[in-house]
């Protein structure tokens, strides 16, 4: 866990944002089912990052087809933690990662 955190903190320092698939070879998590592995590691962090009231890391991930932003399950888990996402949901991400690079850029 503390690989996915630094990965995601370091994208979110620098504005960037990674794909599933990408993130998964990175850490090198083995396949098959790799990025059901992540998923779950980030489903994981997000309830950290809520129970601590800080935005959430994994909205750096960028789903296949979404357009730039997080795959659906990530709005289902924000929403099942409590978050508003609000009624369009690149406003949340924006949101989100403005808050992130934020947090990490200004980090000693």
């Amino acid at each position: 866990m503390n690989d996915l955190v630094a990965r995601l903190a370091l994208l979110a320092a620098h504005n960037q944002t990674i794909s599933y698939g990408a993130l998964a070879r990175d850490l090198g998590i083995p396949g098959p089912g790799a990025i059901a592995k992540l998923t779950a590691a980030l489903e994981a962090l997000m309830q950290a990052d809520a129970a601590a009231g800080q935005p959430f890391l994994a909205v750096v991930c960028e789903g296949r087809l979404a357009q730039g932003l997080p795959a659906q399950g990530f709005f289902d888990t924000a929403r099942a933690l409590g978050r508003d996402i609000g009624a369009d949901p690149t406003v949340f991400v924006a949101a989100e990662r403005a808050a992130l690079q934020r947090r990490f850029s200004e980090a000693p």
